[in-house]
């Protein structure tokens, strides 16, 4: 048995990503606070620590999706990122926005929080448009040059901003307001509960806003919990290389 109560929640989804539902129930941060060891993260979420290890420990294998990030290299973690994550963001986004606008012009005299929810999707969309740009022009390059590197034993390559640690600390703190933005939106619809009245459409967006905040969770968890620790820890031991 682990040792839940000494581990960070990010190490502890990193481990099985079965956690994160469980985590989820409880409303424990596990991507944006994923630093934060178990029994500090439970009592800020109202949550009693001991139960939620033990539906950890009980958790029935198979119930989810769950890959063994932890073993990947480096280059293949920022592969799946990319293709996955990056491409669903940019997809996914504008799709949702253009359905929102439609429930808001049908239901927003009724619930006018819809209109609420549609300023901030829309605010988190522009901002993380502009954070993948980022990330694949300056973060990602420089990772996958690291990765190289560390293969073919040679020099630390240049990165652009100086180091990999300096664009990861600003990318964290995006990650962060990108979480306060979810659990606004989260807050705004009842945990994505439709109203009685609610048309098909008004269901399908909530169910869609549902999952975009789910897919997302999992990409800052990859990031800020497996991919970026990875990458500062790397940054430092080619740095200390002779």
């Amino acid at each position: 048995m682990k040792d839940y109560k000494n581990m960070t929640v990010g190490d502890i989804v990193a481990d099985n990503f079965n956690n994160a539902q469980v985590f989820g129930k409880y409303g424990i941060d596990f991507c944006c606070h994923g630093s934060v060891l178990l029994p500090e993260a439970s009592k800020s979420a109202g949550a009693d620590m001991e139960v939620v290890i033990k539906e950890i420990e009980n958790l029935t294998p198979g119930t989810s999706e769950n890959i063994d990030f932890k073993s990947w290299p480096l280059d293949l973690l920022a592969d799946y990122i990319l293709k996955i994550h990056h491409r669903n963001i940019r997809k996914q986004g504008p799709e949702i926005e253009r359905l929102l606008d439609k429930v808001c012009r049908v239901h927003g005299d009724r619930h006018p929080s819809l209109y609420q929810v549609q300023e901030i999707f829309q605010d988190s969309i522009r901002d993380l448009n502009s954070h993948l740009d980022k990330e694949e022009r300056d973060l990602f390059p420089c990772i996958y040059a690291m990765a190289k590197a560390k293969l073919e034993n040679t020099d630390i390559p240049e990165c652009k901003g100086g180091s990999a640690k300096a664009a990861i600390t600003v990318m964290m703190e995006e990650h962060d307001v990108e979480g306060e933005r979810y659990r606004s939106i989260d807050k705004l619809t009842n945990g994505y509960t439709p109203p009685e009245d609610a048309c098909n459409s008004y269901r399908l967006v909530l169910q869609q806003l549902k999952n975009f905040e789910a897919a997302l969770h999992q990409h800052i968890h990859l990031e800020n919990n497996i991919v970026f620790p990875r990458t500062i820890q790397l940054e430092a031991e080619m740095k200390e290389q002779p």
